[in-house]
């Protein structure tokens, strides 16, 4: 076995190990035993199949779902813009998100509609950075795509901010707050049935085009010369990691460095190739966001929010890879 197919392996065998172990610890432990019952449809204690099922079933699923698809909009945005430095925010799509689900508790509106406000506001965000980069001629469509995505996040940041100087410091402001700092706690299976077609959605193109991806990497009038629309490829790549990041974020808050930190992992890996890349990335990103979300209900007697633990432990792991990673990646 090469070390290619050993990267997967472990990958696969890490998530399997990681997933058993979120159902098992808490503070109702769930023996193996148990959760295998429950797992075949075994008669089981009433409360054992609660947890398993209602309560830490849709959690972990959902921190499967959102870490796969941030890593996997990660992986692409940093192979479209050729840049190790990009994450599945940077046209504004988390931003745009986060005004949407602070204005939907601004208005005292329902979970339902706080999520639909979030998700709308991620694609509009990435919409209005996607249609002025695309008018601002004279400039490298690269450049201009990334430095609209900054002024524009930085201009919805600023109503973000308005918009908690604004709220009821007893009772929108806390969940506002909560809110950005991201958290799989109230994930329900409605959620996941709303999250998880969207981002299947989103990966599809993705993998149908992971050979044209690599052609991303290469210069425009290169890629051009060898057949592929750059334009038009490059607009269905943002509109599919659009759509992941916009499914993720909406159901779990902003939870940063996992589109950042995971495809940088699994460059180190496996190499650029986007075909192999892709795969180990989603293994890597779905791995991750559930060993965070398992140590932040069970590292103290208060959840510690996710977004809270992924910059504390990906902080120094980035500086890590970034040091040992090879710069022709």
């Amino acid at each position: 076995m090469n070390s290619r197919a050993l990267s997967y392996v472990l990958a696969a065998g890490a998530l399997v190990g990681l997933t058993a172990l979120a159902f098992a610890v808490g503070r109702y432990p769930v023996s193996l035993s148990e959760l295998f019952s429950v797992l075949v449809g075994k008669d089981v204690s009433p409360n054992v199949e609660t947890v398993v099922l209602q309560v830490r079933g849709p959690r972990v699923l959902a921190a499967l779902i959102v870490g796969a698809a941030l890593a996997a909009a990660g992986t692409a945005y940093q192979g479209m813009f050729r840049n190790p430095l990009v994450s599945p925010d940077i046209l504004g799509v988390s931003t745009g998100a986060a005004l949407g689900a602070v204005l939907g508790i601004f208005l005292s509106l329902g979970v339902f509609f706080i999520q639909l406000f979030a998700f709308a506001g991620g694609l509009v965000a990435v919409g209005l950075v996607y249609f002025i980069g695309s008018r601002l001629r004279g400039h490298d469509p690269l450049l201009a795509l990334v430095l609209t995505g900054v002024v524009i996040g930085t201009l919805l940041g600023s109503a973000i901010a308005l918009l908690k100087y604004l709220a009821d410091p007893y009772n929108q402001l806390p969940a506002i707050t909560y809110w950005l700092l991201g958290s799989l706690a109230a994930i329900t299976p409605r959620d996941l049935g709303s999250a998880a077609p969207l981002a299947l959605l989103g990966l599809a193109p993705m993998l149908l085009l992971r050979w044209r991806m690599n052609l991303l990497a290469l210069p425009d009038d290169e890629a051009r010369a060898l057949g592929v629309d750059t334009r038009r490829l490059r607009t269905l790549v943002v509109a599919a990691a659009t759509l992941m990041t916009a499914a993720a974020v909406a159901v779990s808050g902003i939870i940063g460095w996992v589109g950042l930190l995971i495809p940088h992992a699994a460059r180190l890996l496996v190499g650029p190739d986007f075909g192999r890349l892709l795969p180990l990335a989603m293994l890597l990103g779905a791995a991750f966001l559930l060993a965070v979300d398992t140590l932040c209900r069970t590292i103290a007697t208060i959840e510690v929010p996710p977004g809270v633990l992924t910059a504390l432990i990906g902080t120094p792991f980035f500086l890590w890879l970034f040091s040992v990673a090879r710069r022709s990646w």
